[in-house]
């Protein structure tokens, strides 16, 4: 096995020892169990793993018989360890939703996009750390308590997708799932130096995920490369019946997109920055965010992309209007829990009133706050229909300004440090993260590594058209192979 490099592995340099003999899935399985064991209760303590499967060796074992007698792969993501956060229902494994009230409840049955990871050869390695309900932006959790970042034990991981970021950043599993309502990809990929990838909502089901905002809730990718984020697309667009979103996979470039990084160029594409979507230089947190972001935009110049200063037009306002957790969870939650009648509890109110939540997840107070029926709500439609006026709008800067994607720093701050956390320096609605608008304008986006302020990462976001994803990833995989962003932490 001295050919294959278990750290950093990637599918194709685990294909490609697979293939010479060099190591089997079960070889790779125990390396990531050990790791786990190592790290992630003991050690640093990184506590992004919740649980993890007690039938990923067996499965592993099964495949690598199937490979021996077949010469075949069973499939794209053959005997590859995934990391899923908790909040997909996977049959036979414990599955939280970040919650200790579900400490002890086992689906009977796979989410959808599990089905879909079983049938390309993928194995569920591990399930992830998230906060109650993914209702925030931090991992604050009952079930795990606090999720370290892996670069700064100190600092926050970024949620909700807590547990799949430090986990995919300190090699926890090859390749990660997460799911992002406001940004739970895309920040915490910010904040772990790894890529995450939030789709136009439908092209991913949801169908077994526990829902916040079900108009914006969409699974992803968090990989520590584009292709590796590129071929789990290939496995998880498309159409579902059990999700009538997922209509929207009609237009998808399903199967196609690891295809689409053939020849890709970054130049080809231009890219606007939004100067409104930065921090306060005169804050030391955003200071030194920005300072990263712009001298990646000034390297981003110097190889050859053109790029254009842009502004969204009351940008502030249009993130306030179009903002709906406090309205709309309470009903998405309460309609999913009772379709399980062998769940723990069947109301948000009964796991707010019993506090069977983080005391730190503040946005549970605004969620219990709301009401039971949003439609009958003043205002609830006016926001409804915000959210399209601001994809227009965000379209429309787009094609005026003749750019493909609009750039700016995924978070505005650096990873919070957990004091600044429990002093309530921010809540989870005031929390200045620019995640929000491509989950409330209904855009894909896709938060890139954009280099270190000292230690700590800071990711770019890139936001496209609907339907952009491949071209997402074909800017991103270039970038990749030119900037070399990624970069280990020491554990």
């Amino acid at each position: 096995m001295s050919s294959f490099t278990f750290k950093e592995a990637t599918v194709s340099s685990f294909h490609e020892a697979l293939r010479a003999k060099a190591v089997t899935a079960a070889d790779l399985v125990g390396w990531y169990q050990d790791r786990i064991e190592a790290l992630n209760a003991q050690g640093p303590s990184l506590q992004a793993v919740v649980t993890v499967s007690p039938f990923a060796m067996e499965e592993a074992r099964a495949l690598d018989a199937y490979y021996e007698q077949t010469g075949a792969l069973k499939g794209p993501l053959h005997g590859v360890p995934v990391l899923v956060k908790d909040q997909a229902e996977t049959a036979g494994i414990r599955t939280t939703f970040g919650s200790r009230a579900f400490a002890d409840y086992v689906p009977d049955r796979d989410a959808s996009l599990i089905k879909r990871l079983r049938e390309a050869g993928a194995i569920v390695l591990a399930k992830t750390s998230m906060c109650d309900f993914a209702a925030g932006w931090f991992s604050f959790s009952s079930m795990t308590g606090h999720t370290k970042n892996p670069y700064d034990l100190e600092r926050e991981s970024g949620g909700s997708s807590a547990g799949t970021g430090a986990g995919i950043a300190a090699n926890f599993g090859l390749i990660g799932i997460g799911e992002d309502t406001g940004g739970s990809i895309r920040l915490p990929s910010s904040f772990n130096n790894v890529f995450g990838l939030r789709v136009t909502t439908g092209l991913i089901s949801r169908s077994g995920f526990s829902p916040l905002v079900h108009f914006q809730d969409t699974a992803g990718p968090m990989t520590r490369t584009v292709r590796d984020a590129a071929k789990l697309m290939d496995v998880l667009v498309g159409f579902d019946r059990g999700d009538a979103f997922t209509a929207a996979a009609y237009a998808a470039d399903a199967g196609r997109y690891e295809a689409a990084l053939d020849g890709a160029s970054m130049r080809q594409y231009r890219v606007g920055v939004v100067a409104n979507a930065f921090g306060p230089d005169a804050d030391p947190d955003s200071a030194a965010v920005n300072d990263t972001v712009r001298a990646r935009v000034a390297w981003l110049r110097e190889q050859g992309v053109p790029v254009v200063e842009v502004s969204i037009p009351e940008l502030e306002a249009w993130t306030a209007d179009t903002s709906l957790y406090a309205m709309q969870s309470k009903k998405d939650i309460n309609a999913f829990l009772a379709k399980r009648t062998n769940a723990p509890a069947g109301r948000f109110e009964d796991l707010y009133e019993a506090r069977l939540f983080h005391p730190m997840n503040d946005l549970f107070h605004d969620i219990y706050g709301g009401p039971v029926e949003p439609e009958q709500e003043e205002g609830y439609y006016r926001k409804r229909v915000r959210q399209e006026e601001f994809r227009r709008a965000l379209v429309h800067l787009m094609l005026a300004s003749d750019v493909d994607f609009l750039l700016y720093p995924a978070v505005r701050v650096l990873p919070p440090k957990r004091e600044d956390l429990y002093a309530e320096k921010w809540t989870c609605l005031t929390f200045p993260t620019n995640t929000v608008i491509a989950s409330q304008s209904g855009l894909p986006s896709m938060s890139v590594p954009a280099g270190f302020a000292g230690h700590l990462p800071v990711g770019f976001e890139l936001v496209g058209k609907p339907f952009a994803e491949a071209d997402l990833l074909r800017f991103a995989y270039d970038y990749e192979r030119l900037a070399s962003p990624r970069k280990e932490p020491v554990w």
